[in-house]
């Protein structure tokens, strides 16, 4: 079929890269914002701009505010069809409590699981959570939207299709894909070193998207396997359900055994009992890490069956000095704050999957690093995209010559996946400084205009990609970038009128979580901008040349198989 291995491997670099490729730039954009989460979540939130703070009194602050909790209405009704009988109007079997922090979380998430009566499965249970400011205990509005942990981070990996966890699938099948593409790709660059010092912006166009994408691809090309695989790993359980098929029947028969071994009762007794101090058990527990060397905050909070004489509590260690999510486990009796157990050393196979988890996704301290993660992940999504438009280049006369549309129709997805995203990213935090505080369900109204714009973006690639059925370049690419880079600018200017968090404060105080957003918001319009004027330079000289120049180059690199 192919006339040599290099050849076979070309073929499978530029279609695997183009049919997944849509999915991959998603991936690798959102990622990239997903590592400032928390900060766009600040900036998106004016309520939340104050400075991170550690995990709150349990016995003053937190219990309370458990006490008075119920499942998310969302969640009950979620559970229609899954009972015999109705659902209670007031939930008391509380199965578990629990609140997650790290050390970039100015506000507190909390959450409450309680038992469902009559349930078809006995295991079932319903959620509730809430955002609370805690400094004070004050419960936030859970209609406010926060952009950068709730649809962001979700967006990367997921694609927001949570029916059936469709998205989670295509992204992993992306995934796997994608390291195909990339040991296919380090076949096809010979001269790998070359390529990783060669960047030629000031010649034509097309040499300088080559140049880019073969630097792009080669520069992060440890960082895009990385990611690949441990995205892979972490869904490693919804895509190897083992533990829900050959190994269901031994499930509660596991969970016994664990009991037995660790002392954390599996079930309820059935007989109440108070709740001690946990303030005390959590002081005990930072004594004791401070024994072994190890000071420091609560990450993680649990307590386990409720009310019940068999309820335990589960103190973690903040994993802000460590690779892990957070470190080690301190459990304790409920009822009488006694020492029930001390994790220990985890097994080597925990350790390398809690190490591979821990690194993708970043949670400890290392601002550095969190940059770099971002580098990485733009220099991703440029790899892409320059893929992109070299396909649309090599193709896009012969279509011509044939008259065929394949071309234009690759030009206009790419513009609307590209360009497209940063659009629908600008518009949204546009969309998030304009709608009314006290707007109810604002977050799905910012939503909406986050996909409305992406849709508009693409019927506007569409009709714009005229030109590219005459082997013209297509304006829609420059025109989005004028849009992005006027929405972004608009998106700093709208912060500072309705917050009064402009860049002059935030830079003095300092507030590095809002100034940075607004920052990188400038940097990008900037970006955006001489892209265009690049991009309008490339559309006059097509206009009066037949081919464009730079073409030739272009096409015998192109033929010579280093894309």
């Amino acid at each position: 079929m192919f006339a040599n291995f290099r050849l076979a491997m070309a073929w499978l670099h530029t279609w695997f890269g183009l049919v997944l490729g849509f999915v991959l730039a998603v991936a690798f954009f959102f990622g990239a914002l997903s590592v400032f989460d928390r900060e766009i979540d600040r900036w998106a939130i004016p309520a939340t701009r104050f400075e991170a703070q550690p995990m709150p009194s349990f016995d003053r602050l937190l219990r309370p505010i458990f006490e008075q909790m119920q499942p998310d209405a969302a969640n009950v009704q979620a559970l229609r069809g899954l009972v015999d009988g109705p659902l209670p109007e007031r939930w008391d079997t509380v199965a578990g409590w629990g609140a997650y922090t790290t050390h970039r979380d100015p506000v507190l998430s909390v959450f409450a699981s309680y038992e469902v009566p009559n349930a078809h499965d006995p295991e079932q249970l319903v959620w509730g959570s809430r955002t609370i400011d805690p400094r004070s205990g004050t419960v936030l509005p859970d209609d406010q939207l926060k952009i950068g942990s709730r649809f962001f981070y979700p967006l990367h990996y997921s694609l927001n299709l949570h029916w059936k966890d469709l998205g989670t699938w295509i992204v992993g099948l992306a995934a796997l894909v994608m390291l195909a593409a990339l040991v296919s790709g380090v076949v096809l660059h010979r001269r790998f070193f070359r390529e990783f010092f060669t960047f030629r912006p000031w010649k034509s166009l097309g040499r300088g998207t080559l140049d880019l994408h073969n630097l792009t691809g080669v520069a992060a090309l440890p960082f895009h396997f990385f990611f690949a695989f441990t995205g892979l790993v972490i869904f490693a359980g919804l895509y190897f359900p083992v533990a829900d098929t050959q190994l269901h029947g031994l499930h509660e028969m596991h969970e016994r055994v664990e009991a037995a071994e660790t002392g954390l009762p599996h079930k309820r007794a059935g007989v109440a009992a108070p709740l001690a101090s946990v303030d005390a058990m959590v002081a005990e527990a930072q004594r004791r890490w401070a024994a072994r060397g190890r000071a420091g905050e609560v990450g993680f909070l649990w307590l386990q069956h409720v009310g019940d004489a068999n309820g335990y509590v589960s103190i973690y260690r903040a994993g802000t000095d460590r690779i892990a999510l957070t470190g080690e486990g301190i459990h304790f009796k409920a009822s009488t704050g006694e020492l029930l157990r001390e994790d220990p050393p985890r097994s080597a196979v925990d350790s390398v999957n809690e190490f591979l988890t821990g690194l993708h996704l970043q949670h400890f301290r290392h601002w550095l690093l969190r940059w770099l993660y971002v580098l990485g992940g733009l220099l991703g999504a440029a790899c892409i995209a320059t893929g992109f438009v070299l396909f649309v280049e090599k193709r896009k006369r012969q279509h011509v010559r044939r008259g065929a549309q394949g071309a234009r129709v690759v030009d206009a997805l790419a513009v609307t996946t590209i360009t497209g995203m940063l659009l629908a990213s600008a518009a949204i935090l546009v969309a998030n400084r304009l709608l009314p505080e006290a707007l109810p369900a604002r977050g799905d109204w910012e939503q909406g205009v986050f996909w409305g714009a992406w849709l508009l973006a693409g019927l506007h690639a569409a009709w714009r990609s005229a030109p590219v059925a005459q082997a013209r370049p297509n304006p829609a690419w420059r025109e989005q970038c004028i849009g992005f880079a006027a929405l972004a600018v608009a998106a700093v200017l709208l912060n500072a009128l309705t917050t009064g968090d402009h860049l002059l404060k935030t830079l003095a105080q300092p507030y590095w979580p809002v100034a940075g957003v607004d920052l990188a918001l400038l940097a990008a319009a900037a970006v955006a901008g001489l892209a265009a004027r690049r991009l309008a330079r490339h559309e006059r000289a097509a206009a009066g040349a037949s081919p464009p120049a730079g073409h030739d180059a272009l096409d015998s690199s192109l033929e010579a198989g280093h894309v």
